[in-house]
């Protein structure tokens, strides 16, 4: 007999995220954290417009939008400077806010304890949501039919074993479920000692307020540093700041400067009181499967990288949002085991093009540029190269996490975080919004199963995957829309839309295609499509 369906190690905001994603669903979740207190360090701050969508659907968006320190005005754009952040050279980055228009939600710039605070508030409000909080992991064991998990307090010498169906490792990048679990892990480390540090300076944010009008987060490059950042941003409107950088291999809290670092990428003397110092070496790390039978790993857990762009609590609450439906759906008795398979299929290699594509791309293109040009050396070529640098960055636009390829969608292609954003509907991509006949907006209309969206569908097609559905008992909401302005941006007259809100299929009113497609996303049969 098992106590829960689901079993969750650690409770932090992709633990959090994954809970209250099962539990919404009337899955039976206990999550075990290993602390009730929590450090106030301002680590994962950037969430996309994406992950606010994720806080639409976890009904929390209002709140998050409440409790962000940063208001909404200031939180999508940054700079980079060359030298100094007050020097003569910088520019905008990172235009987060360029592409809102094709999400739901704008983002959300907060501190990750705001985001847990939020979380657990929402966690704990759910009945079927168990949080045992100052407890911790110690160790599990799998069987045929569930698996069997040790915990220990944190701080007493309680000791307790709970059983559950499945087992889900969201306890950080040196998680104990995926060490216990026989997961490897592929390591690239690039051996820096980076430090991280909380300062309060109102004359810091005077001076950005000044320079840099309705911006919020800052990188500077310099020669020595062969493309590795020192970044800033801000934790709140009240002058907190955070800062990383790289620093030599013996440095500690009592041998370095925190003013001098600093100031030093600013360019400019100021006042400051340190908060926080840590220090985190600088690596890559992927588990070479999300999955080992009964158990899984998702976020830092399964994958891990330099906080470079915002992409990591991202990430992990993409994995949580991806995996959740797919328990919830095999739990449930309307998805076939297999369909747990596609959780490895579909987010392992979108993180791997996230790390290469992306963050591991920044390094390369930033160290191969400071190796380049020097203004110092040949002021006309750096300034030539630095303008176009300066022209709008096709990173903001090109990160389009997508599972096209997927053996749950229909169509070609490869999971891949290589995209470009569009109106178009298609499949194993993100659903664009559009505004609906009645004014209101398509995801306030998706909810949590699949959806049939139909703008120009025949009646049979609707029948037949109608009648599919129930002959499995699949949950399908059936979209009858009358076609606006924003709803033939789509290019479909028919699309299947995943819970998670991707798109299955995306075309014509073709029944056989559609319900096949249904089948197929939820392990129930395999199609091949060409």
């Amino acid at each position: 007999m098992t106590d829960f369906d689901v079993i969750i190690a650690g409770g932090g905001p992709v633990g959090l995220g994954l809970a209250i994603e099962l539990g919404q669903r009337d899955i039976k979740v206990l999550v075990i954290e290993r602390f009730h207190s929590r450090l106030l360090i301002p680590k994962g701050q950037n969430m996309t417009q994406r992950t606010a969508e994720h806080f639409r659907a976890w009904q929390v968006v209002k709140e998050m939008r409440a409790k962000a320190p940063v208001p909404r005005e200031v939180a999508s754009t940054g700079a980079t400077g060359y030298g100094t952040l007050t020097g003569p050279y910088t520019y905008e980055w990172l235009k987060r806010g360029s592409v809102n228009a094709y999400y739901a939600e704008a983002p959300v710039r907060m501190p990750q304890y705001c985001t847990e605070w939020v979380l657990r508030d929402r966690a704990e409000a759910i009945e079927n949501i168990t949080i045992l909080y100052d407890w911790t992991v110690e160790g599990h064991s799998q069987s045929a039919d569930g698996v069997s998990v040790d915990i220990k307090e944190t701080k007493g010498e309680g000791v307790r074993t709970y059983k559950g169906k499945y087992l889900v490792g969201c306890d950080g990048a040196w998680s104990k479920v995926r060490e216990d679990a026989g997961i490897e892990q592929a390591v690239d480390a690039r051996g820096r000692r980076m430090i991280l540090t909380v300062v309060n300076s109102p004359e810091l944010s005077k001076l950005v307020d000044e320079k840099f009008p309705g911006m919020d987060f800052f990188n500077v490059l310099v020669p020595e540093l062969e493309g590795y950042w020192q970044f800033l941003g801000r934790v709140d409107m009240e002058g907190d700041w955070f800062f990383h950088r790289p620093v030599a291999s013996d440095t500690d809290a009592d041998n370095v400067d925190v003013r001098a670092l600093l100031t030093g990428a600013v360019g400019v003397d100021f006042d400051l009181e340190v908060k926080y110092l840590g220090f985190w070496d600088l690596r890559f790390a992927q588990a070479k499967t999300y999955r080992s039978e009964r158990v899984f790993v998702a976020g830092d857990a399964g994958h891990a990288h330099p906080p470079y762009g915002g992409y990591g609590v991202n990430s992990g609450f993409e994995d949580v949002r991806n995996l959740g439906w797919k328990l919830a759906a095999v739990l449930k008795g309307w998805a076939g085991e297999t369909l747990l398979d596609s959780y490895q299929e579909e987010r392992h290699p979108v993180f791997a093009s996230t790390r290469d594509d992306f963050i591991a791309k920044m390094i390369d293109v930033d160290a191969a540029f400071t190796a380049s040009f020097n203004p110092a050396q040949d002021k006309a070529a750096f300034e030539a190269a630095w303008a176009e640098r300066s022209k709008p960055q096709a990173e903001v636009n090109q990160f389009v996490p997508n599972y096209a390829g997927s053996s749950l969608v229909a169509g070609e292609g490869r999971p891949s975080a290589l995209g470009a954003h569009s109106f178009a509907a298609e499949s194993g991509y993100h659903l664009a919004p559009a505004t609906l006949s009645d004014g209101s907006c398509v995801y306030d209309h998706l909810g949590q199963d699949f959806s049939l969206v139909v703008l120009n569908g025949e009646a049979e097609a609707v029948e037949a995957t109608a009648n599919a559905a129930n002959s499995y008992g699949i949950p399908l909401n059936v979209l009858r829309l009358t076609a606006t302005e924003e709803t033939t941006r789509w290019g479909a007259d028919c699309l299947l839309v995943r819970p998670d809100h991707f798109v299955a299929y995306a075309g014509t009113s073709d029944s056989e295609a559609i319900s096949n497609c249904l089948m197929a996303s939820t392990g129930n049969k395999v199609v091949e499509y060409v």
